[in-house]
């Protein structure tokens, strides 16, 4: 079994504040603080380490989506918001700042934990396509250096295409590195030889 998620709850309305952590309790999520604002949430949210962060507010502010903005530069990780009113710009700056889901007009207990879940399948799903694209832009990075890398070592050496891969990925073996990685070594040394 996994353990409970935790959450940190932002919210100024005791009331508001009350029905939130039924829900959340009601859900399984352990509480870690309730806080009065988003004043120095990075701070807070590096202290406390949650796994997610819950805000309900009448309406956010623009410094409090800077302030949510700036969390998740730092320390992603899965955002709920809950406004009681709101405008589309507004809702477009807080999904732009990595709200994973926005709720306009519709908290109750009951509603606290099919959103925070699909809060966090949003983010996870996002992050998963974030690193699939870093990865894909890693993989065309090195595939162009390993081409450079060839076309070097065929100059060099006056040997074919095939042979100088076959090269290139011997030395990755016997120095156990990514073939990138030996590729970019050998440009490397190759510049530094030329000057």
């Amino acid at each position: 079994m996994s353990k409970p998620l935790s959450v940190v709850l932002i919210d100024d309305n005791p009331t508001r504040a009350e029905i939130v952590e039924l829900g959340l309790r009601d859900a399984g999520y352990v509480l870690l603080a309730r806080l009065d604002g988003t004043h120095d949430l990075a701070t807070r949210v590096n202290v406390l380490q949650p796994d997610v962060i819950v805000v309900s507010i009448d309406s956010p502010s623009r410094d409090a989506i800077e302030d949510l903005r700036r969390t998740t530069e730092q320390q992603p990780r899965p955002i709920a918001l809950f406004a009681d009113r709101s405008d589309p710009a507004i809702i477009a700056a807080g999904m732009e700042a990595g709200v994973s889901a926005y709720v306009v007009k519709g908290l109750t207990q009951d509603r606290v934990q099919p959103v925070v879940d699909v809060a966090v399948a949003h983010f996870n799903r996002y992050h998963a396509m974030r690193e699939e694209l870093d990865r894909a832009r890693l993989s065309l990075v090195e595939r162009k250096t390993v081409d450079r890398a060839k076309g070097f070592l065929m100059e060099q050496k006056g040997i074919g295409e095939e042979a100088a891969y076959k090269l290139l990925r011997k030395l990755a073996m016997d120095q156990n590195k990514r073939i990138g990685e030996v590729a970019q070594d050998l440009l490397t040394y190759a510049k530094a030889l030329k000057f």
